[in-house]
């Protein structure tokens, strides 16, 4: 196998990665101040059609982007407003969300079914990865290099940094975090803005990025994926690249499978893939002796103030 045939499995590998990466990462935090949402999905829905209708309209991908972004997040202020202001269920509000997302997306991107844009670009110039093993490097979009970023800042930031500390307080013991004067709703609700954000940022990397064109229910349960990632994870971000990189790898294999026609394994087969992957890897988890259960936010999905 040539370096150049290793480089093109790479970047796609790294292509399938990112929006899995920054969606889970993003509920992580979220999760992180005590907040379950599991409208991943939706949200991600919503960042896609969002994105694609902006870029498509202006022509312009960074809009896009910012424009996949806002949506996000205010889907996720949907869900916040909701659960952190009036009360609601955590879990049923999250699959309402996602229901929501899906029909929202449907609905706005009727008239883009089938059109497509000019892909996200790399972010340095071709010179700079003239040589194939240079292109793993500096080949790669904005998004990919910001989803890497975002990784390690998320990491510092729960660890390193007092409003780290404060939010991880937040979501082990909301009671404590407020009698010592932490306002905890406030903080759950900017967390669940920058969970919303990234999950708006990479449905919009499916559509900006990796088609680029508009096709209902792009996302195809990546959301899902997200979630389960976090749980596989630990809600430990360094453990997530890990993941969401594992799982670039069985849908790259997926996709390699197909190019090189393999018969003996059926197409529907190889689209399960990445889907029994993740059950497997929450399957092996939950036997073993440490369970992502035992590592979650004490106070996650439990409302404040309690009823």
């Amino acid at each position: 196998m040539t370096a150049a045939i290793l480089v093109s499995i790479f970047m796609t590998l790294a292509a399938a990665a990112t929006p899995i990466l920054l969606a889970s990462l993003g509920e992580l935090v979220t999760e992180k101040a005590g907040v379950l949402n599991l409208g991943v999905e939706g949200m991600m829905l919503c960042g896609a059609v969002a994105g694609f209708a902006v870029a498509y309209s202006t022509g312009s991908v960074a809009l896009g982007l910012i424009a996949a972004t806002l949506a996000g997040v205010a889907a996720a202020m949907i869900f916040a407003l909701l659960t952190l202001g009036l009360g609601s269920n955590q879990v049923a509000t999250g699959l309402a969300l996602t229901i929501f997302g899906i029909g929202a997306s449907s609905l706005i991107g009727a008239g883009f079914v089938g059109r497509t844009i000019t892909r996200l670009g790399p972010l340095f110039p071709a010179d700079y990865a003239a040589h194939p093993w240079l292109r793993l490097v500096f080949g790669h979009d904005v998004v990919v290099y910001l989803s890497l970023a975002l990784v390690l800042a998320v990491s510092l930031f729960l660890r390193r940094t007092k409003a780290g500390l404060i939010l991880r307080a937040v979501g082990e013991n909301a009671d404590s975090a407020h009698a010592i004067g932490y306002r905890v709703l406030a903080i759950r609700t900017a967390a669940t803005a920058f969970g919303g954000a990234l999950a708006g940022l990479g449905g919009a990397y499916f559509s900006l990025a990796l088609t680029p064109m508009w096709a209902d229910r792009l996302t195809a349960g990546r959301g899902w994926i997200a979630l389960a990632l976090v749980v596989f994870a630990a809600w430990k971000p360094g453990r997530l690249l890990i993941g969401a990189y594992l799982f670039g790898a069985v849908a790259t294999f997926e996709l390699q499978a197909k190019a090189a026609g393999l018969s003996f394994i059926a197409p529907e087969v190889l689209a399960m893939t990445p889907y029994l992957a993740t059950i497997v890897v929450l399957t092996m988890m939950s036997l073993g002796r440490r369970t992502g259960g035992r590592d979650a936010p004490a106070c996650l999905g439990k409302p404040f103030p309690a009823p």
